[in-house]
């Protein structure tokens, strides 16, 4: 899959297009919703489809060497895995900075005292 032609190519591209569609209507998440997020979900599907037959197998029929709904399910992977990798950073990097930390400085001075 590696030194692939050109069809193959176009059929990965399609397929990563189908699995960005679906998930990009079905999950409307504010971090995602923009025409570069479309985009990165493409991306995301491109390289699930990639991998999809390599490790989910070869099964069911193939247009050039890509077999398809290992490829699709590889595809639908890849843009969910970056969606819950998006919107889990994105709930990370909105936390408050003084929520997590806890401070025991004014208990010690009372011990002290």
């Amino acid at each position: 899959m590696i030194g692939m032609n050109f069809q193959s190519f176009l059929t990965l591209l399609i397929l990563g297009f189908i699995a960005a569609v679906v998930l990009h209507s079905s999950f409307r998440y504010p971090t995602s919703q923009s025409v570069d997020g479309f985009f990165a979900k493409w991306i995301a599907g491109w390289i699930g489809g990639w991998l999809g037959s390599p490790v989910l197998g070869h099964w069911w029929f193939r247009i050039q060497n890509v077999y398809v709904i290992p490829a699709l399910v590889g595809a639908l992977v890849g843009v969910f895995a970056l969606i819950y990798w998006r919107n889990t950073t994105a709930i990370v990097a909105t936390v408050p900075k003084g929520v997590a930390t806890v401070t025991t400085q004014p208990e010690m001075q009372r011990k002290a005292s």
